[in-house]
């Protein structure tokens, strides 16, 4: 099946269109999730912050599928290595950019890197059909925020050298609530979207 993006791409006879098509989406989905990363509010007791992040990389895995999803988000994370302030800011309003945002003593690293696999998974069951009802995109939501999860916690463990119930304090109960609030609200638009388009583009490549 089609992901969004690709039923409103170009068709594929039309191959520098298609690509020029596909280039926009990676700059305007990451430039999304830049912004939403700007939506962000610091904990005083974990380096991690409640961001909007998340809502922006479930909806562009879901929306582009596991290929231009996984581009997208290293355009996104490149961003921040060349030194753009795009991801979430600090306490104090500074921005971590640069390559050593994405090490393994950044306790926050993970949480980027997740965000790649992310995209992946939840492109790939858009891919599949996950995306067309929204139990199905419920469940790929779901398994996106568990990927961010399960590389986010593990090495925030390793950055702030804390055993697992500090770093499930610090990185994960937090944002249960915000993040399934996150998650229901993007699977509510994925079914939504594909049946304005069966009505308007029926059959879209």
């Amino acid at each position: 099946m089609s992901t969004l993006a690709l039923r409103l791409a170009p068709p594929r006879s039309k191959t520098t269109a298609r690509v020029a098509f596909q280039v926009g989406c990676a700059g305007a989905g990451s430039l999304l999730i830049a912004a939403l990363a700007q939506v962000s509010i610091p904990l005083p007791f974990t380096p991690v912050p409640i961001t909007g992040q998340t809502l922006g990389v479930l909806l562009v895995g879901a929306a582009y599928g596991p290929g231009l999803g996984v581009a997208t988000l290293v355009l996104y994370l490149m961003w921040g290595v060349v030194g753009l302030p795009v991801f979430a800011p600090n306490a104090d309003g500074s921005h971590e950019t640069g390559a050593a945002a994405l090490r393994l003593t950044a306790p926050t690293a993970g949480y980027l890197w997740g965000f790649v696999v992310a995209a992946g998974l939840v492109g790939w069951l858009a891919q599949k059909g996950w995306d067309r009802t929204f139990a199905s995109s419920v469940g790929a939501m779901f398994l996106g925020s568990v990927a961010i999860y399960a590389a986010g916690v593990p090495w925030l463990m390793a950055a702030a050298d804390a055993d697992l119930e500090t770093a499930l304090t610090w990185g994960l109960t937090p944002f249960i609530i915000g993040d399934t609030l996150k998650l229901l609200a993007a699977a509510a638009l994925l079914p939504g979207a594909h049946h304005v388009l069966d009505r308007v583009r029926p059959g879209g490549a």
